[in-house]
């Protein structure tokens, strides 16, 4: 009596996952990837880094480029890099100053000048950003306001300021550069995973509300990567924090900045870079929007191996955060 219970449950459970599978694919629509070619492309945090290595690769493939960031010198400099890569004479680099999470009026002026400099924005990239690695207690709160600033109002205000004319469009692209720090806390970055949480949540509410209108959001989420600020942060990093952090490889940043730019174009909605990420992008999925069925397959198979991988991780880090804490304490007493 029981065997004959058990293979007619195995059997619903097939049937309904069959049917949630033909439902899945029935009402998903990808999107249509964008033409970078005579394109306008706005990034913020352009001068250096990841962003400078995004509007090289956006140049590479015919777009316009304008470059929003704090610093005119450093500004003039990643122009004059960028224009090295055009591939045709129309193609042009306009660059503005302004610290985009400060007076967003501001920000709508500047990016209203690039418009009618280059045409309507067809895809921005958010990637201006800061860091700080502290312990909670250590850090003073004034940390916390101004990463909240940069890394999330520096990306709400370029965006909010787009959007409008997007819509009337009825076409675009946004992104968001987050981190891998934005899909797991760890030890150092309370007041830096907070602010990179907090994008993947803007992300999926606007997309809910730009979808039927063709705007498609990519929130990216990088590993530690070769730029000025990690090295910059690296001076100052935790023993903990670069201890965990020795467990995956730096990557350069064109590596990333050309994965992100493909994710966008096809309109994903989490760009991930390596086995680590892609492994950190499954585990945070929850309910984030997929573009493929081959990508929500891959989601539903992997979960499960993925979630055991993250608990070895994790067990690894807290053995790592103890160590050091026995570590110090063993100091102070023999101090």
């Amino acid at each position: 009596m029981f065997w004959p219970v058990v293979l007619l449950a195995a059997a619903a459970a097939v049937v309904a996952f069959l049917l949630l599978l033909f439902y899945v694919v029935s009402t998903m629509v990808s999107p249509k990837p964008l033409s970078l070619s005579g394109a306008h492309v706005v990034i913020t945090g352009g001068s250096s880094g990841i962003g400078k290595g995004i509007a090289i690769e956006c140049f590479k493939k015919g777009a316009f480029i304008t470059l929003l960031a704090r610093d005119e010198n450093r500004l003039l400099e990643a122009k004059r890099e960028i224009e090295q890569y055009s591939v045709n004479d129309k193609q042009v680099v306009h660059i503005a100053s302004v610290d985009v999470s400060k007076d967003y009026a501001n920000v709508v002026k500047v990016i209203k000048q690039a418009q009618e400099k280059l045409g309507p924005v067809d895809m921005l990239v958010n990637c201006a950003g800061t860091s700080v690695n502290g312990k909670f207690e250590e850090l003073d709160t004034s940390k916390f306001e101004q990463l909240m600033a940069v890394n999330y109002l520096g990306t709400v205000y370029p965006t909010h300021a787009v959007v409008p004319t997007m819509k009337e469009r009825r076409m675009g692209r946004i992104v968001f550069v987050s981190s891998q720090a934005g899909q797991v806390g760890l030890f150092g970055y309370s007041a830096y995973s907070a602010t990179k949480f907090a994008l993947r949540g803007l992300a999926e509410a606007l997309q809910m509300e730009v979808k039927p209108y063709n705007i498609y959001i990519t929130v990216a989420y990088p590993p530690d990567t070769d730029t000025p600020g990690f090295a910059e942060e690296s001076k100052t990093k935790l023993l903990e924090t670069q201890l965990i952090s020795e467990s995956s490889t730096v990557c350069q940043p064109d590596h990333v900045a050309r994965i992100i730019v493909k994710d966008a174009i096809q309109g994903k909605a989490n760009s991930s870079v390596g086995p680590d990420g892609r492994m950190l992008t499954i585990l945070a999925c929850g309910i984030s929007p997929v573009t493929s069925v081959a990508e929500a397959l891959e989601v539903v198979m992997s979960i499960g191996v993925c979630r055991l991988l993250s608990l070895y991780y994790l067990s690894s880090f807290d053995s790592i955060v103890r160590r050091c804490m026995l570590q110090k304490e063993k100091s102070q007493k023999a101090d």
